[in-house]
């Protein structure tokens, strides 16, 4: 069951971006054409951006793994379009990071304790964001610098 509501979740994105034209010809294009009643339209904004930054738009919203997958893709320009490999690209250095608050609980909950005690200072604003996780700076008691790897939200799902 939870197979068939992950392809249901990732059928309703792929149709939201309008990205259902990629699958035609693919086994898959009949239950996509099904889904269209049920899934509102994209918005005029998401329409009208290029099949490679609606592709790109909706494997972020995917989730890493499928963020993870975009970056893989874009090196295979013998597989996909110039256009869509140029766009994907974008996902090797360019991902959205996860808001600063979120890091801090997270790093609070592995460690099993407040954050001003494990680090004199925790920068919320990451210094860079990637598909598993993001990295903060911080001061360890006694004034060392370090930088914290923060792995993104239910990336272990």
């Amino acid at each position: 069951m939870k197979s068939v509501l992950r392809a249901s979740r990732i059928g309703r994105v792929l149709l939201r971006y309008r990205l259902d034209d990629l699958l035609d010809g693919t086994p898959v294009e009949r239950w996509l054409r099904l889904g269209r009643t049920f899934v509102p339209r994209a918005s005029a904004e998401i329409a009208s951006q290029p099949r490679g930054a609606r592709l790109r738009l909706a494997l972020q919203e995917l989730g890493p793994i499928f963020v993870k997958f975009g970056q893989i893709l874009s090196t295979r320009r013998d597989l996909i379009p110039p256009d869509i490999a140029e766009e994907l690209t974008l996902l090797q250095d360019r991902v959205a990071p996860f808001d600063g608050d979120v890091a801090r609980a997270l790093v609070e909950q592995e460690l099993g304790r407040p954050i001003h005690e494990a680090f004199e200072q925790f920068d919320t604003t990451p210094l860079a964001s990637a598909s598993i996780a993001q990295v903060h700076a911080a001061t360890l008691p006694g004034g060392r610098e370090v930088v914290v790897k923060v792995l993104r939200p239910d990336i272990r799902k």
